[in-house]
């Protein structure tokens, strides 16, 4: 084993590689293959970790609520009524080259969250930027660097129109203020025809309005989200925590 050439890959951080030839070195099954045989499984080792950790990098970056959630996990229990074709369908991520919406709608327990974290999941594997947060949370951030009137506003704008998908939980779970109506419509625009935003929603979109309080801004911010969104109903006779026993939704 070349010692020099052993310190180079790991200096340069190829640290598949540098596995690869330790392996390779210490394995006399590998000194019968040729070189670009040899040379194949070294790339393709590093290949594969760099995909491997830009993957996990995507999913710790978009702090998912339960990052375990997936596609594969979603049960299809014939009071839910849930079209499997088409959700299938948006896992795939054609929803997200074309710049579409998803609008998850039903009550408390349903599965709404575990259904936006699992095609959250789902796009990070096809290493798109997803990120997941809380309405609250994302109006309070947006709140306060306003006021701060630094430049961090504008930034936090430009941040959240860079991410491929972002997933909105607690959408319109309460009133919205005039202020908080107007840095939604800011989001919704700066996104508009761009990205995808995935919305959890216990209230179906015709009662939106009534949330966003101003009918102005409520009806640009709907004409920007509703014309270019599938729409999903999660119900059924159990809500999902009640079949589980859990406290979170599945």
């Amino acid at each position: 084993m070349n010692d020099q050439l052993l310190s180079r890959l790991q200096e340069m951080k190829l640290s598949g590689m540098a596995e690869a030839y330790i392996e390779q070195s210490q394995t006399k099954e590998y000194q019968s293959m040729g070189f670009e045989d040899r040379f194949s499984l070294l790339v393709d080792l590093e290949y594969s970790r760099r995909k491997s950790n830009s993957l996990n990098r995507l999913i710790k970056n978009a702090s998912f609520s339960d990052s375990k959630s997936c596609i594969e996990e979603i049960e299809y229990y014939e009071d839910r009524k849930l079209n499997k074709d088409l959700i299938l369908k948006l896992a795939s991520g054609l929803y997200i080259l074309n710049h579409h919406n998803i609008i998850l709608k039903g009550p408390t327990g349903s599965g709404k969250t575990f259904m936006a974290c699992a095609f959250g999941v789902s796009a990070c594997r096809q290493f798109h930027k997803v990120k997941y947060i809380r309405l609250p949370e994302l109006l309070d951030e947006l709140s306060l660097a306003k006021l701060a009137a630094d430049g961090s506003y504008r930034k936090l704008i430009k941040k959240y129109t860079k991410t491929d998908v972002l997933i909105l939980d607690e959408w319109l779970l309460t009133d919205l203020s005039k202020d908080e109506a107007n840095i939604l419509l800011e989001v919704t625009e700066a996104r508009h025809k761009t990205s995808s935003t995935i919305y959890c929603s216990q209230i179906d979109p015709s009662g939106w309005h009534l949330k966003l309080g101003n009918a102005t801004i409520a009806e640009a911010i709907l004409d920007r989200i509703i014309h270019a969104s599938y729409q999903i109903l999660l119900d059924g006779e159990l809500s999902m925590r009640e079949r589980h026993g859990l406290n979170r939704e599945v």
